[in-house]
């Protein structure tokens, strides 16, 4: 039975263990914290996680909040222009629906089915020198590294060709609350996507958390602006504060949905911000050894197209299926580097190139798109289930030739 080791309980890394635990492997996870202090601690993202994505999931049976959770029906998208004015409306119907389950929920539950399933999960932080150890003593066939923050990132160096940015694009800050009311213009639950041309967006999620339903607040501020209010942690109560306050100003209605709110608990908000990023996929570490890095490790997108969650499941799918194949062959540097090209030709490339591209002014042709979307179901039910699927975005969304052609196609019937 060949051995696996995986650093890293999150999404990517507990997907793919539990995943690999069904198939016959002897799995180990490294995760810092037991599933007590994960469900105690700070919220961790947003995760709206969409049809493909989670069908993935329910494949191993890792769907467990079917009924519990908001089954969020679409995306509404709003321009704000000028700022506090609603000047564009688009209902964006999905497919199949959509759900986001708090990541202390989720990666808690998971890691507990995992050892009842048979995994081992060794409970400790995990240094470069620790992995260095690890791969020196030869104890696994092979080494996935699923920690996206932290030390071990460094390992992998950034791949400058596939890497646009240099900087930070937003800063992020997020607050899980009960008692917003439903949108009036459409009950259903959906994401609110409100873009304040040239500061940000302001995002509404329904979601599940450790108290039951709830909706996420997540501002997007462009660095410099009067949005970028979040350099510095603030205490939670503040944060919540300066959330309404800015949706009062910028996205008012919104605010309107807000007289009632509360945070969710004591560590329900999260702020910060990060350079959107891919690294190299194989590590090669001081003794010798090669790991592989998955999902955030190596391709860190900006939360703005909400890909973060469903990239690591894909990631981890794909990863999965590559390891399948290899039967009893070394898991060596080449399979490793093919390993990812295939994740990245399948799934990465696309999300990468349409995440860097939404962080950049609209250009006219997606303003064309977006006004045609707001006359037309067709286009704005195609804009939602890109969500699931970004690869569609190439042949209509991503260029001007694309979209002319597209949009012609739809009126011509």
């Amino acid at each position: 039975m060949r051995k696996i080791l995986v650093v890293g309980a999150g999404q990517s890394g507990l997907q793919l263990a539990l995943s690999l635990l069904a198939e016959g492997y002897d799995v180990t996870v490294m995760s810092a914290r037991t599933p007590d202090e994960i469900r105690r601690g700070w919220v961790m993202s947003t995760q709206a996680m969409f049809g493909n994505a989670l069908g993935i999931e329910r494949r191993y049976g890792l769907d467990l909040w079917q009924e519990q959770a908001p089954q969020i029906e679409g995306l509404h998208v709003s321009l704000s222009a000028p700022p506090g004015e609603r000047a564009l409306r688009i209902p964006c119907p999905l497919d199949e629906p959509a759900q986001s389950v708090d990541q202390r929920v989720k990666m808690a539950a998971w890691l507990e089915l995992f050892e009842q399933r048979g995994g081992t999960v060794l409970y400790q932080t995990v240094t470069t020198a620790d992995l260095d150890g690890l791969t020196r003593l030869g104890r696994y066939d092979l080494t996935v590294v699923a920690a996206g923050k932290g030390d071990l990132v460094g390992v992998f160096d950034r791949d400058p060709q596939r890497s646009v940015y240099d900087a930070p694009q937003r800063g992020l800050a997020v607050a899980y609350v009960h008692g917003m009311t439903p949108d009036p213009l459409w009950p259903v639950p959906h994401v609110s996507f409100n873009a304040v041309p040239g500061l940000g967006e302001l995002f509404v999620i329904p979601g599940l958390t450790n108290s039951g339903p709830c909706e996420i607040l997540f501002w997007e501020a462009v660095p410099g602006g009067p949005l970028d209010l979040w350099a510095e942690r603030r205490d939670p109560a503040e944060h919540l504060k300066l959330t309404l306050d800015l949706a009062r100003q910028y996205t008012p209605w919104i605010y309107d949905r807000c007289a009632d709110v509360q945070l969710t608990d004591g560590r329900a908000t999260l702020s910060g911000r990060y350079t959107p990023t891919v690294r190299r996929p194989v590590a090669e570490l001081p003794s010798g050894g090669v790991v592989l890095g998955m999902a955030d490790v190596v391709v860190a997108n900006d939360p703005i197209t909400g890909q973060g969650s469903n990239t690591a499941a894909k990631c981890a799918d794909s990863y999965l299926g590559s390891i399948l194949e290899r039967g009893d062959r070394p898991f060596d540097r080449e399979w490793m580097g093919q390993t990812f090209e295939r994740f990245w030709s399948g799934a990465g490339q696309a999300v990468t190139g349409w995440t860097n591209a939404m962080l950049q002014p609209l250009p006219p042709h997606v303003q064309q798109i977006l006004g045609a979307a707001a006359a037309n179901p067709t286009i704005a039910r195609r804009f939602a289930n890109g969500f699931s699927d970004p690869n569609d975005f190439q042949d209509w969304f991503m260029t001007p030739d694309a979209a002319d052609r597209y949009l012609a196609s739809v009126a011509a019937g």
